[in-house]
């Protein structure tokens, strides 16, 4: 269980200011939520296996593919538009 207390310690770790209103609001209700994973605690998961998703998930990669044959641009006018260009490639400020 919550005590008042421990709202305020939790409040103040957070860096949140609950007013005295606030503080009989959400006691109650944090204790309900921690009901809630004490019924959790005693539901039987022998021979479960763990999960981290409730639906199996794998990535699905592709090949790029060029969709439109014919409609890139050339390097030079890749480079048309760049205000600064050296041998070909954009040319960027350094970062270190």
């Amino acid at each position: 269980m919550i005590a008042k207390k421990d709202l305020e310690h939790m409040a103040w770790l957070s860096r949140l200011e609950l007013s005295d209103n606030d503080k009989e609001k959400y006691t109650p209700k944090l204790n309900s939520v921690l009901d809630y994973f004490g019924e959790l605690d005693r539901v039987d998961t022998e021979g479960v296996e763990p999960t981290y998703h409730v639906l199996a998930l794998s990535n699905v990669f592709r090949e790029d593919e060029v969709n439109m044959p014919g409609k890139s641009l050339t390097q030079d006018e890749a480079l048309s538009n760049a205000p600064k260009k050296q041998d070909g490639f954009f040319k960027a400020p350094r970062m270190m």
